[in-house]
C-alpha cells in the first residue's frame, strides 16, 4: 500500500484530497497545526491518520516525515497544501509580520516539507497547490500572489533537481468554495462565480481529482508542471 502525506489537511482541498486517496486504498496522512482540528477529522475519518504540525516549521516537518516513515517504510507522495492569508491589503500598507507569515507558510513551508520528505526516503512526487494569483495580480492579494508565484517558480526548480527519480509538479486553481477564499465570495458568491468563464467557483473535489490524477502512474511523465484550473477565470 502506497503512502501519501497531505500538509492542510483538515478541510477544504487538504481533506477533500486526503479522502480521495484514501477511496483508493492508499495510507493517508494529514497534518494540522491545531490539535482539536485534528482531532476532529480523525474521529470522523478513522482511516486517516495524522499529526499536529506547523507548515512553516523545519522540525515538525522532519519529525512527522520520519514518523511517517517509521511507521509504513515509506513516503511516496507529497502534497504541499497548506496555505494561509492573513495579509490582505496593499504592499504598501500591509504590516510586514503578516506578509512575512503569509510567505513562511506559503513559500518557505513547501521547501522545508519537501526537503524532509525527500531526506526520509520519498519515492514518488510531490504535488505543489499554488493559485491562479500566482499568474495574474490581484487588488488586495499581493503579499498572497507573490507566495503563490515563488511556489510555481519553485515547482519548476525542484522538479529540475529532483528528476529523474521524484516528479514534482503544482496547481493553480482559482477560486475555490473553501473558508480560505471565503473573504472572496461570501459577500456575493454569484457575482464571484461569474468572473469565471463557466459561471460557477470550484469545489475542493474538482481540485482533488486533478492532484489524484498528477501524483499517480497515469501522469508518469508529466513533471515541472503547474496546471491552471480555473472555470475559465483567466480567459
Amino acid at each position: 500500500m502506497k503512502t501519501v502525506l497531505v500538509t492542510g489537511g483538515t478541510r477544504g482541498i487538504g481533506l477533500a484530497t486526503a479522502l480521495r486517496f484514501s477511496e483508493n486504498n492508499w495510507n493517508v496522512y494529514i497534518t494540522s497545526r491545531k490539535e482539536e482540528n485534528l482531532a476532529e477529522v480523525l474521529g470522523e475519518h478513522s482511516h486517516l491518520k495524522g499529526f499536529v504540525a506547523n507548515a512553516d516549521s523545519e522540525e515538525a516537518a522532519i519529525e512527522t516525515c520520519d514518523a511517517i516513515v517509521k511507521e509504513t517504510n515509506s513516503i511516496d507522495v507529497l502534497i504541499n497544501n497548506a496555505g494561509t492569508n492573513p495579509s490582505g491589503g496593499y504592499l504598501m500598507d500591509v504590516d510586514i509580520s503578516r506578509i512575512q507569515k503569509t510567505w513562511d507558510v506559503n513559500l518557505l513551508g513547501p521547501l522545508l516539507w519537501a526537503r524532509a520528505a525527500v531526506k526520509a526516503g520519498l519515492k514518488e512526487s510531490i504535488l505543489n497547490v499554488a493559485s491562479v494569483g500566482g499568474i495574474k495580480p490581484a487588488s488586495y492579494m499581493g503579499a498572497y500572489n507573490i507566495s503563490k508565484a515563488g511556489l510555481i517558480y519553485m515547482t519548476k526548480q525542484l522538479a529540475k533537481e529532483l528528476a529523474p527519480n521524484i516528479r514534482v509538479n503544482g496547481i493553480a486553481p482559482a477560486v475555490v468554495k473553501t473558508k480560505l477564499s471565503k473573504m472572496l465570495w461570501e459577500n456575493d458568491e454569484q457575482a464571484t462565480a461569474d468572473l469565471h468563464a463557466l459561471k460557477k467557483l470550484g469545489t475542493p473535489e474538482d481540485i482533488s481529482n486533478l492532484i489524484y490524477f498528477l501524483s499517480n502512474e497515469e501522469a508518469s511523465w508529466i513533471t515541472g508542471e503547474v496546471v491552471t484550473i480555473d472555470g475559465g477565470y483567466l480567459l
